[in-house]
């Protein structure tokens, strides 16, 4: 666990007046600093600045990029100046946050690291990748591709018995991706890959929060709709609620003073959340069938 005592840290760096904030501490202020607060650098690491995918993206985000010799910076404000940062820069900020999470919990120095990279990563993003681990000091061993790493945490590579085929089904938090994996004697080969680049769990929040603003709505004629801090309260509740309902079917909201005055106190059961999010279940086995029709 991290310094907040969470099994996974957030890819987040955010600049303030007077510090720079990795992770939780990063995301938990994103609502009042949206403009400095950097996130998805691995969408950006390794692209130009031309890529379509960059230029698509950039409507979505908060902060500025910015082309330098024809690669993305990322453009904040820090400490009452703007700076510019490559996404490599930026990575490796967060490698330095994991290796300090490590070392705290190993009670030594950590010098050497394997980066895992999405199977579909080109050489460029790859090398963009291994330059983020030397930036943060790290010896990167290898970079080695998610699929395989998650079979080897599995263990997969370890069960005997000639070649096995196995099917690699990761939806994170705003990516989707699915792989086939041959595995024999300890060799992966990559057979295929799928997936969908805007599919993950903030889509899932999303629902919920719109469900819940629209339940306010009908219920007190008023639209919180524009008022950022009120969605982000939202937001936090309905990612801890469906985080809850991984083991309860129901899961309360309570929110004192919502919006003008109004506390938002509701529930939602497992049944009713998985109905909203019906659609983006089902869209998740066409990569499935396309991956394995691919392989």
């Amino acid at each position: 666990a991290n310094d907040q005592g969470n099994r996974t840290t957030p890819s987040y760096v955010a600049f303030t007046d007077s510090e720079r904030l990795i992770g939780d501490a990063a995301k938990n202020q994103v609502a009042m600093n949206p403009c400095n607060t950097v996130f998805d650098a691995k969408r950006l690491i390794g692209r130009n600045f031309e890529d379509p995918i960059v230029q698509a993206d950039m409507k979505l985000w908060p902060f500025d990029i910015i082309s330098d010799g024809g690669k993305p910076k990322l453009q904040v404000e820090f400490m009452g100046k703007k700076k510019n940062f490559f996404p490599e820069e930026i990575s490796s900020m967060v490698l330095n946050k994991m290796r300090d999470t490590a070392e705290a919990y190993l009670g030594s120095t950590v010098k050497d690291a394997v980066i895992t990279v999405p199977a579909y990563f080109n050489d460029s993003q790859r090398q963009a990748t291994k330059d983020a681990g030397t930036i943060s000091g790290l010896n990167v061993l290898r970079i080695i591709n998610e699929p395989t790493a998650a079979a080897i945490a599995y263990g997969l590579d370890k069960k005997v018995g000639g070649e096995r085929n196995v099917l690699i089904f990761d939806l994170g938090g705003g990516t989707f991706d699915v792989s086939i994996l041959t595995i024999e004697d300890g060799i992966f080969e990559v057979k295929s890959t799928a997936g969908d680049t805007h599919l993950g769990g903030e889509d899932f929040d999303n629902r919920m929060v719109t469900h819940f603003l629209q339940e306010f709505k009908r219920k007190y004629k008023k639209d919180p709709q524009d008022n950022k801090r009120a969605l982000r309260r939202l937001r936090t509740a309905c990612e801890r609620a469906k985080r809850t309902l991984s083991s309860s079917t129901q899961a309360s909201i309570e929110i004192d003073s919502f919006y003008e005055g109004i506390d938002l106190y509701t529930s939602v059961t497992r049944a009713r959340f998985e109905e909203l999010c019906a659609d983006l279940f089902k869209g998740t086995l066409d990569p499935v069938e396309k991956s394995l029709r691919d392989a």
